[in-house]
């Protein structure tokens, strides 16, 4: 069996896991920013957030940077122009998954400065980002 393939499984789930987690939890700001501070319907949103961000966004997101530069340094693909590409959009994406941490934590303390509409635009990034990751992977442009 060759260890790069399942290398590569990993990096694949891992990732699965990581967008879904980014694509949702911006969703979740945009039901969050019409709550009220304190009410009940607040705090679940502070629990679900906290979850999906501790306990699937984050160890995905570590997972899938783990096993993709393992892919890199297993696969010689270092000197590959879409690889540069794809890596600048990986780093981005990992600012923003930074930024959604720190929303979280905004919210945690009822300090969202944010509207519901703002979430609804940064919903969209990582989609954005997705596409062009998965365009410069599979059609390897450069």
């Amino acid at each position: 069996m060759d260890p790069y393939l399942w290398i590569k499984t990993l990096h694949v789930v891992a990732v699965i896991s990581w967008m879904a987690a980014m694509l949702y939890l911006p969703r979740l700001f945009v039901y969050h920013a019409g709550a009220a501070a304190g009410s009940e319907l607040s705090e679940t949103f502070k629990v679900m957030e906290r979850r999906l961000l501790r306990g699937i966004a984050t160890p995905a997101m570590i997972v899938s940077w783990i096993a993709g530069l393992l892919l890199v340094w297993k696969g010689g693909w270092m000197t590959a122009g879409w690889l540069h590409g794809k890596l600048l959009f990986v780093v981005i994406l990992s600012g923003i998954h930074g930024m959604l941490a720190r929303f979280t934590r905004d919210f945690a303390n009822d300090r969202n400065r944010k509207t519901a509409k703002f979430y609804r635009v940064l919903n969209e990034v990582p989609a954005v980002l997705m596409l062009a990751i998965v365009a410069l992977v599979i059609i390897k442009p450069f």
